[in-house]
C-alpha cells in the first residue's frame, strides 16, 4: 500500500489486514465548513460548523476578538486543534486559566470550560460524540442515527499521568522527521496528526492509496486544496456498489473516510497545502511505533 520510503510502510496494519466482515460500507462524507457556517455571521454559534463521525464531533469556529465560547460541561476531554491561522485565546476552567498563542494541541479535562478569544481566526474543537449537546448539533447527525457496523466504538484509553489537567503541546520545537509520519499527539479519546505543509501540488505519481480496517479518518484541510480519491470495495450485493470518487475541496473543509475504502488525498493548490488527520479512538498502530506519538509519556496506551 505504501512506497518503501513512506514511514507507514512499517506499520503492522500495512501488512496484516483483517478478514472482511461483509457488513455494509458507509459512504464517504465531504464538508465545506464555510458553507455550513458563514464566516461573516454575527454570532459565534452561527460561525461554528459542527460535523460528527462515529466517535468524535468536530466544531470549526471562525472566531473573532472578544468571542466567549462555552464548551459546556463535558463528561470527556475536549481537544483544541490550533493552527498557524488560529487566534490567541485563553482556556478557562474551574482550576484556572491557560493562554495559548502558538500552534499545537490543547487538551482540556472533563468538566465545565470556556474559551476567551483575543484575535480573529479559526478554532477547531473536538469532543466525544457521546456528548449530547454537541452530537445533536451536527449537520450530519442523521448519518449516524445508527452506529456504523464497521467502525469500532470508542473505549477511552487510560487516564493521563498526573491526572486531569489542561495540557498544551506546541508544535514549535518539534522538527519534521522523515522517519516519523507527521507530528502526532493523542488524548484518551482522540489522535491528531499535524501533517507537513506542502509547497505546491503533490506528485500524482507518488500517491499512497490504502485502507483502514475498523476506524474512520477525518481529514481536515486547513490550507490549500485537496482531491480526495475514494474507492469503495465491491461486496456481494451489487446494489451497494459505488463509483470511484475524486472530490476536490478547498479549505477549511473536512472529509470523513470510512473503512475499508481505499483512499488517498492529493494536495492540488499551487501554493501551500496542509491536512490535519484526526482519529477516534487513538490509533494503536501509530502508537506502537517508538517516537511517533509526541506526548506518549503523558497518555499511556491501554
Amino acid at each position: 500500500m505504501y512506497e518503501k520510503d513512506d514511514p507507514r510502510s512499517s506499520l503492522a496494519t500495512a501488512t496484516a489486514p483483517r478478514p472482511d466482515s461483509g457488513a455494509a460500507i458507509a459512504a464517504a462524507q465531504y464538508f465545506d465548513l464555510h458553507r455550513l457556517a458563514p464566516p461573516g455571521a454575527a454570532t459565534p454559534d452561527a460561525r461554528t460548523a459542527v460535523v460528527r463521525a462515529q466517535n468524535v464531533v468536530l466544531a470549526h469556529t471562525e472566531a473573532r476578538t472578544g468571542d466567549d465560547l462555552d464548551n459546556g460541561t463535558l463528561d470527556g476531554e475536549l481537544a483544541v486543534v490550533v493552527t498557524g491561522a488560529s487566534p490567541a485565546f485563553t482556556v478557562v476552567t474551574g482550576e484556572g486559566s491557560t493562554r495559548v498563542d502558538t500552534p499545537g494541541l490543547v487538551v482540556v479535562p472533563p468538566g465545565a470550560s470556556r474559551i476567551s478569544v483575543h484575535d480573529d481566526g479559526p478554532l477547531i474543537r473536538l469532543v466525544e460524540a457521546a456528548e449530547p449537546a454537541w452530537r445533536d448539533r451536527a449537520a450530519n447527525a442523521e448519518a449516524y442515527a445508527a452506529d456504523h457496523p464497521r467502525v469500532a466504538l470508542l473505549e477511552r484509553w487510560p487516564e493521563p499521568v498526573g491526572g486531569p489537567a489542561v495540557r498544551f503541546y506546541p508544535l514549535a520545537g518539534v522538527p519534521e522527521d522523515p522517519a516519523r509520519f507527521g507530528r502526532i499527539f493523542r488524548t484518551r479519546s482522540f489522535m491528531v496528526n499535524f501533517l507537513p505543509e506542502l509547497d505546491g501540488p503533490r506528485d500524482p505519481h507518488k500517491l499512497s492509496p490504502h485502507t483502514h480496517d475498523d476506524f474512520e479518518q477525518l481529514s481536515l484541510a486547513v490550507r490549500g486544496q485537496y482531491v480526495h480519491h475514494i474507492r469503495t470495495p465491491w461486496l456481494g450485493d451489487s446494489s451497494q456498489w459505488r463509483d470511484d470518487e475524486h472530490v476536490r475541496l478547498g479549505s477549511p473543509s473536512l472529509a470523513i473516510i470510512p473503512p475499508p475504502t481505499v483512499h488517498t488525498s492529493e494536495a492540488s493548490d499551487p501554493e501551500v497545502n496542509q491536512l490535519i488527520d484526526i482519529f477516534s479512538p487513538p490509533r494503536t498502530d501509530f502508537s506502537e511505533k517508538p517516537g511517533w506519538v509526541l506526548n506518549a509519556d503523558d497518555y499511556p496506551m491501554p
